[in-house]
C-alpha cells in the first residue's frame, strides 16, 4: 500500500514537470513569432549612411532636318492678286459690256489712275489705244482690253539684262533711302549670283548703321561670300575702295556694294553718293551697274527720290521690291516713262529666291488676266 501512494506520488510529479515544459517550449515561440511581426527600431549609431544619387537622364540630341529652300522662280500670276483686285472691278465692267463704249474708257482710266500709272501716262496709254480702235475698227470689249495690254507692254520695252564687267570684277553699287530694302537686295542678287557659281565680295559701305551691316555680314555668311566692313561712321569711300581691292586681288567676280540711305533732299549727302560711284570706278574692275531701289508701295512718292539718285549717280536700272504686297502696279510704267530707267529686278515675296528678273508681258497678264 505504501509502495502505491509512493508509485501515484512519483507519476503525479513527472505530469507537472512535463506539463510545465511543454508550456514552456510553447510560450517561448510565441513570443518568437511576435518578435518576427514586430519591426524594431533603428539603432542611431552616429555614422551617415551615403546618399546614392539618382542616375542622369540625358535627352537624345534632337537633329532639326536641314531646311532646303526650293529655288523656284515665284509666278508673277501668283504673287500680284492685291493689284489684280483692285482693278478686277473695273476690268469686269468694261468686260460685261458687248460693245466699246465711252463708259468702257472712262472705267479703264480710272482703273490705270488707281493703280498709280499716273495721269499724264494713262492719258497717253488711252489716247493710242482709242487710234488702234479706229484704225482696226475693233468692236468688242474683248479686242479693247488685248489692246490696252499690247500697249502697256509695248511701253515698257525690253528689259535689258544686268550688265558684268569683261575685265576684272563687276561692280554693282546698290542706292536708295532707307527703309526700302537695299540690304536684303544685295543678299538676295548675292544669293542669287552664288547659285550660279560666282564669287562675291559684300561691302558694308553704310557705315552709319551698324544693324545694316550686321544684317549684311548674315547674308554673306549664308552665300558665301566676302564680307568688307570698317568702323562705324566710317568713310563709306574707303570701305568700297577696299572691297573692290580685294575683289582685284582675290579674282572675284562681282562686288556688291551697299550704301547709306540717304535723304534726297540732303544735297551734301547725294555728294557724298557721286563720290563713292567715283572712287569706285577706280580700282580693279568698273562699276556697271548702279541699281536703285524703290519699294513699291510707295507709289508715285518714288519718283522724286528715283530722279534725285539717277541725276546723282547715273543710274542703270530699278529694283522694285514690295510689289507683291503693292496694288499701286502701275508705278512699273512711270519709272519706265518719266524717268527712261528700265525696271530690271522685282522682288515678289520675302525669300532670296522671291528676287526675279522682271517680265513685262507676265506683268501685264498678271495685272489684268483674272
Amino acid at each position: 500500500m505504501e509502495l502505491l501512494i509512493i508509485l501515484l506520488v512519483t507519476l503525479l510529479m513527472l505530469a507537472l514537470v512535463i506539463g510545465a515544459g511543454v508550456f514552456f517550449v510553447s510560450q517561448r515561440s510565441v513570443d518568437q513569432d511576435s518578435e518576427t511581426l514586430i519591426e524594431e527600431p533603428p539603432v542611431e549609431t552616429g555614422v551617415l549612411e551615403p546618399e546614392v544619387a539618382e542616375p542622369e537622364v540625358v535627352a537624345p540630341e534632337v537633329v532639326e532636318p536641314e531646311v532646303v529652300e526650293e529655288l523656284i522662280r515665284p509666278r508673277f500670276r501668283d504673287r500680284l492678286g492685291k493689284a489684280r483686285s483692285a482693278l478686277s472691278g473695273y476690268v469686269g465692267s468694261v468686260l460685261s459690256r458687248s460693245e466699246i463704249t465711252e463708259a468702257s474708257y472712262e472705267e479703264l482710266e480710272e482703273a490705270l489712275i488707281l493703280a498709280d500709272l499716273g495721269i499724264g501716262s494713262t492719258q497717253e496709254v488711252l489716247d493710242a489705244v482709242r487710234a488702234q480702235v479706229k484704225s482696226e475698227k475693233l468692236t468688242t470689249s474683248e479686242e479693247l482690253m488685248e489692246s490696252l495690254k499690247s500697249e502697256l507692254v509695248s511701253r515698257l520695252g525690253d528689259v535689258p539684262p544686268l550688265n558684268t564687267s569683261p575685265d576684272g570684277p563687276s561692280i554693282w553699287l546698290i542706292v536708295g533711302v532707307n527703309g526700302v530694302g537695299k540690304t536684303t537686295t544685295i543678299g538676295k542678287l548675292g544669293h542669287r549670283l552664288a547659285g550660279e557659281g560666282n564669287t562675291i565680295v559684300m561691302a558694308a559701305g553704310d557705315t552709319f548703321r551698324a544693324a545694316a551691316a550686321e544684317q549684311l555680314d548674315t547674308w554673306a555668311q549664308r552665300c558665301g561670300a566676302t564680307m568688307i566692313r570698317g568702323s562705324e561712321g566710317g568713310d563709306p569711300s574707303s570701305v568700297i575702295f577696299d572691297a573692290v581691292e580685294a575683289a582685284g586681288a582675290r579674282d572675284t567676280d562681282y562686288v556688291l556694294a551697299d550704301t547709306a540711305g540717304r535723304l534726297h533732299t540732303k544735297s551734301n549727302l547725294m555728294d557724298e553718293l557721286s563720290k563713292v560711284r567715283r572712287v569706285a570706278d577706280r580700282g580693279a574692275g568698273s562699276v556697271v551697274e548702279v541699281l536703285l531701289v524703290m519699294d513699291a508701295t510707295t507709289g508715285q512718292n518714288g519718283l522724286i527720290q528715283a530722279r534725285q539718285f539717277a541725276e546723282a549717280t547715273d543710274v542703270t536700272g530699278v529694283v522694285l521690291t514690295k510689289l507683291d504686297g503693292s496694288a499701286k502696279g502701275g508705278i512699273v510704267f512711270a519709272i519706265r516713262s518719266e524717268l527712261d530707267l528700265p525696271v530690271k529686278l522685282v522682288g515678289l515675296g520675302e525669300a532670296a529666291v522671291d528676287l526675279v528678273d522682271f517680265d513685262p508681258e507676265e506683268f501685264v497678264a498678271a495685272l489684268f488676266d483674272a
